[in-house]
């Protein structure tokens, strides 16, 4: 339940509160003396079940108290710092995925321990049952959340280190694959864009656009016409749409920047065509019915995992068109740090993971050292 902050008392001060019935509701109610204006101030608010009106109580009484209960149970802690531990995070993305972490798959497991009881076996223990159960992104959200609401336990002095840190750090990594993925080729690319064109033209628009742009797909998805420099040949991807709790809301790019992408000559064509006789300020592109292309709208309407398959390159992600995009340039010999502009990452060291050396260049560099040998 949600409080008021209007009314709520100030932090410290006593509290007396009762819970009164009349007609079969109750009513809740907490009174406190104003430490400044020193006049009697009240809260009240009235529910069907008693229980509510005494959750709504404990609720005033954790916002007044200067410390914690050090025997906190973890489910009571999540409830009193009513997310704290989401602050700084996108509200539409990152805090929305970490509150359903803490929800579905933090409380049901850790809920009745006390913070305190919660070390690094307990957490191992926890990631063991998750692990089965959740995709590597899954897993990780799930730690991070969890890392975060210990973090506040931290702050309040109910635990002296979060156990939390390291375990993410070493338990996410286990479950990456030892060899990075197999990224498609510039030929591979054009194939699968085919493919996808069978379904409707957009999907194949966007399968190129993604590869050759370096983009994610709700970047793609937030490009409109006057993002298109032809002058320059250049796209700045400035927006994008991306699934929250509320649907899709138009946001800013990850790290909230503007940055431009140069136009490969394979993907001018298509800007030509879908921008062709349309206002700068309407959509690059949509969906057969006008829609927002979503990365779930795309994987049904193309069959992807089944395409992809068929491509050889099964468990291939609409993500990973990026990551050949941004494979091409570096294997180009475009400089890391303009690669890394190109991403909009704000480390060159995050670029890194993006690029996929292909077997083609692997054996060049094999017969450019067996030459220097000889």
């Amino acid at each position: 339940m949600r409080i008021d902050h209007r009314h709520l008392p100030p932090i410290g001060v006593p509290l007396s509160q009762d819970i009164a019935s009349r007609n079969g509701r109750f009513r809740a109610r907490a009174r406190w003396t104003d430490p400044v204006l020193h006049e009697r101030r009240s809260y009240s608010a009235t529910f069907d079940r008693e229980d509510d009106a005494r959750a709504l109580l404990e609720q005033l009484r954790s916002r007044t108290r200067i410390t914690s209960d050090p025997l906190v149970s973890f489910a009571d802690y999540v409830t009193e710092i009513d997310g704290r531990h989401l602050r700084g995070l996108d509200p539409s993305s990152t805090a929305n995925s970490y509150q359903c972490s803490v929800r579905a798959r933090v409380v049901p497991m850790l809920g009745h321990l006390p913070v305190r009881a919660i070390n690094a076996a307990v957490i191992d223990r926890a990631i063991d049952r998750w692990e089965p159960h959740c995709a590597p992104s899954t897993l990780k959200n799930t730690v991070a959340a969890l890392t975060r609401v210990l973090d506040e336990a931290v702050r309040d002095e109910i635990i002296a280190i979060n156990p939390a840190r390291a375990r993410a750090k070493q338990r996410t990594r286990s479950v990456a694959h030892p060899v990075k993925r197999k990224i498609p080729t510039f030929d591979e690319v054009q194939e699968l864009a085919s493919r996808c064109s069978r379904a409707h033209a957009a999907y194949g628009d966007f399968v190129l656009m993604s590869a050759f742009l370096a983009a994610r797909v709700s970047e793609v998805a937030g490009l409109f016409v006057g993002d298109i420099d032809w002058e320059n040949r250049l796209v700045t991807i400035t927006r994008q749409y991306f699934p929250g709790s509320g649907g899709l809301c138009l946001k800013p790019t990850k790290n909230g920047h503007a940055r431009r992408v140069p136009i490969l000559a394979p993907l001018e064509p298509v800007l030509r065509r879908i921008t062709e006789s349309h206002e700068g300020d309407q959509p690059l592109l949509r969906g057969p019915r006008g829609g927002i292309l979503a990365t779930g709208t795309i994987a049904r309407a193309t069959d992807w995992n089944n395409t992809v398959s068929a491509l050889g390159h099964p468990g291939l992600r609409r993500h990973d068109l990026r990551h050949a995009g941004a494979t091409w340039f570096a294997n180009a010999g475009v400089p890391l740090h303009i690669v890394s502009e190109i991403l909009g990452h704000a480390s060159i060291e995050t670029s890194k993971n993006y690029l996929h050396a292909d077997t083609t260049d692997l054996i060049l560099a094999g017969e450019r050292v067996n030459e220097h040998l000889v």
